[in-house]
């Protein structure tokens, strides 16, 4: 490892598109023949801005019923996003897992800092047995802060007991990236467990 190399005693990852395949297209692939109009119902009514409110701690009931209101010929297409949840799930990203557990049984600390509704968030306590490798796991809907927000990095760091000049964070989107850069934590951007692999590899972890 060469000197400008930093140390590294901890790493955080993020969970949903690093760990676990949640996209939203699993389900609603079933509910649209028509790719283009999944595709602009997911921009224009179930947006990401819409579903980060929920992760936020929004109730998931209150979410339904305000933006059903708003569009009520999408009605049960919207309901569905809650009701038939679970089917966003597509199992675990095995790469990114058997690199989790390779970190874990050599011994380096692991947490986990999600963007994920509260209220959703006990089926993948139920479905990801890996989850148990993390030696604690901050879930913004049980907090009130989200991702990218500088407050959420600053009360995983804090709950954690890490120092970000020492601390690694990991996630698949651009933003949380530089969020987590902005308080002073090392942060890689997700691409594939291979391209990860090499990453930490860099940086002197156990992989």
């Amino acid at each position: 490892m060469s000197t400008d190399t930093p140390a590294i005693d901890a790493v955080i990852f993020d969970l949903g598109g690093v760990l676990i395949d949640w996209n939203p297209r699993h389900l609603y692939r079933k509910l649209f023949a028509d790719e283009a109009e999944m595709e602009r119902f997911l921009a224009e009514v179930c947006t990401p801005a819409w579903n980060l409110e929920q992760d936020r701690g929004r109730p998931w009931a209150q979410a339904i019923a305000e933006l059903s209101a708003c569009h009520p010929d999408q009605a049960e297409l919207i309901a569905a996003y809650r009701g038939r949840w679970p089917e966003m799930l597509n199992g675990a990203i095995a790469g990114t897992v058997a690199l989790l557990e390779r970190l874990d049984d050599a011994g380096v600390p692991l947490y986990a800092l999600t963007n994920w509704s509260a209220e959703t968030w006990p089926y993948a306590e139920r479905l990801y047995p890996f989850l148990a490798r993390f030696r604690a796991i901050v879930v913004s809907g049980r907090i009130g802060l989200v991702k990218p927000e500088p407050a959420i990095y600053r009360h995983a760091l804090a709950r954690f007991g890490l120092a970000p000049e020492r601390t690694l964070f990991i996630d698949d989107s651009a933003k949380n990236v530089e969020g987590a850069r902005a308080v002073g934590l090392h942060a890689l951007r997700f691409a594939g467990a291979e391209a990860l692999a090499r990453d930490l590899a860099r940086l002197g972890l156990p992989v």
